[in-house]
Formats: C-alpha cells, structure tokens, sequence
C-alpha cells in the first residue's frame, strides 16, 4: 500500500494532517439487480485496462499535486498567523514598556517639582 500524509488546509486558523491511502485503489462494485450479479457502473471501450493505463498515472499525480498544494497553503496560513502573533505580542510590550518608562518619568519630574517647591519654602520661611 501507499499512503501519503499531508495537512489539509481547512481555514486560515485551521490545518489538519490527513492521511490518504493512494494505492491500491479501492473498487467500488456496481448496483446489482435481485438475485443477479452486481452491474458494471460503466462500460469501457477500449478495455477497461487500457483505459486505466492511460487514466491511473494522470489520477495519481492530480492527487499528490493536490496534497502539495494543500500542505503549501496550510504552511503559509500558519506562517502568516505566526508573525501576526508575533506582532500582536510586539505592540502590547511596546505599549507596556512605553507606559512603564513614562510612569518613571513622570515621577522623576514630580520629585524634582516636589524639591524645587520644598527648597523654594525653605527660602522663605528663612528670611
């Protein structure tokens, strides 16, 4: 058997990993009458070999392209949700970090006022 494992892009926020049995093929049997052998769901012409020689590598191929372009898309959805994390942590640090820093600015400036204010009644309650 042959089983390909790939991540199924399902939505921008959402990946799945799918594993897919491509070969053998499953044979799906025809609807078959009461009390009678089940009936082909179709009838080939060429023989039925020489239309899945022909059929069976094209088939094949559109499969494991689909999964590559589905694991392409689904890496992409999940490297641009990554940095836009990453860039939602970036601006709340930022914001934190400018707040912090402007807090101790601003009670640097209060101490200082406090001092000015304290030195200048200092002088004039001496004179």
């Amino acid at each position: 058997e042959l089983h390909m494992v790939f991540t199924r892009f399902n939505s921008m926020v959402s990946q799945t990993v799918e594993v897919r049995r491509m070969l053998p093929l499953e044979v799906v049997e025809g609807v078959s009458e009461p009390g009678g052998e089940p009936l082909p769901l179709y009838e080939f012409e060429p023989s039925a070999e020489e239309v899945l020689d022909a059929i069976l590598p094209l088939y094949v191929r559109a499969r494991i392209q689909n999964a590559l372009l589905q694991a392409a898309a689904s890496e992409l959805a999940a490297r641009q949700q990554a940095m836009h994390t990453a860039t939602e942590n970036a601006e709340d640090l930022i914001r934190d970090y400018t707040r912090l820093a402007n807090q101790a600015r601003q009670a640097d400036i209060t101490q200082e006022i406090s001092e000015i204010v304290s030195g200048v009644d200092a002088l004039a309650s001496s004179r």
